[in-house]
């Protein structure tokens, strides 16, 4: 395992990146559990790779939600429902993983769902030049569903614990302490046991970022 700043883990997946090689765009997910810094790591090494000539596609779990009316057959604290019926992996694999991936067309769609709005969006098709990169982050990407449909897989580890510390500073604005811990702890770390317990995703991950303190990152890389 390899420990340094945030610019030499940063450095570490731009060069990841960069050693796949395909004939179509290389699609990166970054997994890991709510709150973990998957976002703001995917938005940051969008930026170094960008600043190497790259085109980033930025797409995000979030923007593949079912509508909130479908989204909780199972209460709305239930840990299986978060993992089971929450995301619409078919229209993600329909519209943007498959199109940028061997055999596709490259013309993708990066969002099917405003989840500020609750609605259904359909935006203009793109077409993704063959050396693009997209960069996808969000929760359950190793799930038997997704798996095969990764360049290259990164897991962003953070305690789950300290998960809730970052949620309630992140949502302190909309919601109060006692709301957010109590999704987190029925809802989102319950559904990240499951996940683990299932799927094992960090067996299935090339790179391991372990972000519990995100400016001195440690990290590993595993070989398939």
């Amino acid at each position: 395992m390899d420990q340094g700043t945030r610019d030499e883990v940063l450095a570490h997946l731009a060069e990841a990146v960069g050693s796949v090689t395909a004939a179509h765009p290389t699609r990166v997910a970054v997994d890991g559990p709510p709150a973990a810094g998957k976002t703001t790591l995917a938005d940051e090494l969008a930026a170094v790779l960008r600043t190497q000539g790259r085109a980033v596609i930025r797409a995000t779990i979030d923007d593949f939600l079912f509508p909130r009316a479908q989204r909780y057959p199972r209460g709305e604290y239930s840990a299986e429902g978060c993992y089971f019926d929450t995301h619409d992996n078919d229209a993600l694999t329909r519209v943007l993983l498959d199109p940028l991936g061997p055999g596709g067309d490259r013309r993708f769609q990066q969002a099917v769902y405003d989840h500020t709005a609750d609605t259904a969006l359909s935006p203009p098709v793109t077409t993704a030049p063959a050396d693009a990169v997209l960069l996808f982050d969000g929760v359950f990407l190793m799930r038997p569903e997704l798996i095969d449909r990764w360049d290259l897989r990164v897991f962003v580890s953070t305690a789950l614990e300290k998960t809730v510390d970052r949620a309630v500073i992140r949502e302190r604005r909309v919601s109060s302490r006692a709301d957010v811990e109590r999704r987190w702890r029925e809802r989102y770390i319950p559904a990240q046991q499951l996940y683990f317990t299932t799927v094992r995703p960090t067996e299935h991950a090339d790179i391991i970022v372990h972000n519990d303190e995100p400016q001195q990152p440690a990290w590993e890389t595993r070989t398939r």
